[in-house]
């Protein structure tokens, strides 16, 4: 409530940058797949900060509703939580602002309206918000402006995105979906081997200081401004940093 309470004499605005593309090429475009955001590594963070009194705004490549990837669906993802898990089906069918986002363009002009970032995972942002030039732009915004920044799952692959010579994250600590989970989910699950891949290899290569948990761990990072997480069971390790790095950016507030 203390939370809820500070934040209400500010602006409380939490930016969601969400993926829109549908369709995944394997393989060097042999086999196709369908892709998007994975629903509970975006809705359990969403959960997480309205519960906490935030409001959020949603942003994606060209104002695109996202697509939620199928896979994400699958009760595996979700163990205890089916409530929660059809409590967000019925979430991305209704919710006005999920189904109206703004372009990317939009979030840039009104970025100084948020007070933290969050991008959920799931391979889709692999295809559109890694070329997307929108992406370097926020997220040097803000790493500048020391504002709280979640990348979830694949999402800390778009810290490539930023030239090493104007990356404000060199030499911090990050986590991802780990090389072991990328080899289960090209070998068993998709079958098949996308373009863009091996992100713990191209962050440390970057110079970022790579960490990662077991297996479906329920693991995250926090370094400073920047919260990163492992996969779709680290959700509540997420959240929880998340909410640290926004009660300290109001602190010094």
């Amino acid at each position: 409530m203390l939370i809820a309470n500070t934040v209400a004499a500010q602006s409380n605005k939490i930016l969601f940058v969400m993926s829109a593309a549908d369709t995944l090429q394997l393989n060097n475009g042999e086999k196709l797949r369908q892709t998007g955001v994975f629903l509970n590594e975006f809705y359990l963070a969403y959960k997480s900060v309205t519960e906490a009194g935030y409001t959020v705004d949603f942003a994606t490549p060209n104002g695109i509703v996202a697509t939620i990837d199928k896979e994400s669906m699958d009760d595996k993802y979700w163990k205890n939580n089916l409530e929660v898990k059809n409590e967000a089906l019925i979430f991305i069918k209704t919710d006005s602002f999920f189904n109206g986002p703004m372009t990317l363009e939009n979030a840039i002009e009104n970025k100084s309206d948020y007070m933290g970032l969050i991008i959920p995972g799931g391979q889709g942002l692999m295809i559109d918000l890694m070329e997307d030039i929108n992406i370097p732009i926020l997220l040097k915004y803000f790493a500048k402006e020391n504002k709280p920044t979640g990348l979830i799952c694949h999402a800390p692959s778009l810290l490539l995105t930023v030239p090493r010579e104007e990356n404000p994250y060199i030499g911090f600590k990050v986590n991802s979906v780990s090389p072991f989970e990328e080899f289960v989910i090209e070998r068993f699950i998709m079958k098949g081997i996308p373009k863009n891949r091996k992100i713990a290899k191209g962050l440390r290569k970057l110079g970022l200081r790579y960490r990662s948990g077991l297996p479906k761990a329920n693991f995250a990072v926090k370094d400073r401004n920047l919260v990163t997480s492992q996969n779709p069971f680290s959700g509540s390790s997420f959240n929880v940093l998340y909410l640290e790095a926004l009660t300290e950016y109001l602190e010094r507030e």
